[in-house]
């Protein structure tokens, strides 16, 4: 039977992960997504969890013992944030290439310098091209309902590949909202128990991880970068068998504000829900202005997100991190990649907000909306707040 409880984000990830019945925590602390390994470590300590907990000296390991559990044919969980998943970049390319479906969640926080613990999204974007699934929440429910999917999309026999979870530090991991829990019977019912398709077995020895000569080195990178693109059709599969089960419907591309805006906000993650409410005022106040939310990042949807947007004259885009020296930032570059040398291809003006932290307003979303619309934006990008600038 559901129940209704109101609790902190990072707590009801890690009940996520414990009705997930996972069989590895790989777990190194850091801020902000200390306290999900920390309630896992309480599950696994007090019986609530039958599995290993590992406390490994770094991310680096943390990263390193989640694939070698996962290859032995174990349900692997772990977490990280910032510079830890800055630091677990050397093994992060191995997960996929191998066909290991870890689950991890990614606390988003900025990466220094200068230290920050706050959040925007430069961790999640320096490793946009590791070959990971890459879903973004917005809110308490979304992180709890989607860590549970993430496991049934990343090992289904069809995807066999690694899936990051992305919610904003702090914003979202640390503050209590009502979110609905499933019981055991019920997550079960969703979720099978993971059926490797290969595994490190003494008695029946396999390599794995082996060298990629230039002869067939091209051909591996083709083959899992293709089950990455094929993993979308899965993802939507998954999506559609938790609404059956939950009521809960989340869609890759969610749009809102005006039917038929000229002019659309797009973001990820939980500021996009602050966009929400200044849509909402900017609408009632007669203003044509509307709002596309991008929930899977890798692999990116192409066809869900050109369908949402069709008809518009105008993109706002907001981004969380910066592409130092680049022409836009990272969701910006994407998108403008996406319309290249399309006719009527909408205008793209990129802001970027919320960087280390920063506030952004209701306000702030209405002022960006009157600047765009009135062409006052002459930059490839704007970096919102900039106290000479703002």
């Amino acid at each position: 039977m559901s129940k209704r409880v109101g609790i902190e984000v990072s707590l009801a990830i890690a009940e996520a992960v414990r009705l997930a019945d996972v069989d590895v925590v790989s777990a190194y602390p850091i801020t902000p997504q200390t306290h999900i390994v920390e309630e896992l470590s309480h599950y696994v300590a007090n019986g609530e969890l039958d599995a290993a907990f590992i406390p490994v000296e770094s991310e680096h390991s943390a990263m390193s013992a989640a694939l070698g559990s996962s290859a032995v044919g174990a349900r692997t969980y772990t977490a990280t944030s910032a510079q830890g998943l800055a630091l677990m970049n050397e093994i992060l390319f191995i997960a996929p290439a191998m066909r290991l479906p870890v689950v991890m969640t990614i606390a988003n926080r900025a990466l220094s310098g200068p230290i920050s613990i706050w959040n925007d999204h430069s961790d999640i974007m320096s490793i946009r091209d590791v070959g990971w699934i890459q879903i973004f929440v917005e809110n308490g429910q979304e992180a709890f309902d989607l860590s549970i999917a993430a496991f049934k999309i990343a090992e289904d026999k069809r995807v066999l590949l690694p899936i990051g979870v992305n919610m904003d530090g702090f914003t979202l991991s640390h503050v209590i909202e009502p979110i609905e829990f499933m019981d055991q019977a019920e997550v079960d019912k969703f979720l099978p128990r993971f059926k490797p398709q290969m595994i490190l077995d003494p008695k029946k020895p396999v390599t794995m991880g082996a060298v990629g000569v230039p002869e067939m080195y091209m051909e591996a990178k083709k083959q899992f970068e293709q089950a990455l693109i094929d993993s979308k059709s899965v993802v939507l599969e998954v999506l559609a068998d938790w609404a059956r089960h939950t009521g809960r419907k989340y869609e890759l591309v969610e749009k809102n504000g005006k039917p038929g805006a000229k002019t659309l906000f797009v973001t990820m993650g939980s500021l996009g829900e602050t966009t929400m409410t200044a849509v909402e005022k900017l609408v009632a106040s007669g203003k044509d202005a509307g709002q596309v939310r991008l929930r899977l990042w890798r692999p990116f949807p192409e066809e869900e997100f050109k369908a949402a947007v069709k008809g518009a004259k105008r993109l706002i885009v907001i981004d969380r991190a910066l592409s130092p020296g680049g022409v836009c930032a990272p969701v910006a570059t994407e998108i403008k990649s996406l319309f290249y040398g399309q006719k009527g291809a909408p205008e793209i003006v990129n802001i970027v907000a919320g960087i280390g932290g920063r506030d952004v307003s209701v306000k702030d979303f209405e002022d960006m909306f009157d600047m765009a619309v009135s062409g006052s934006v002459k930059e490839n990008y704007k970096i919102w707040g900039v106290k000479s600038n703002a």
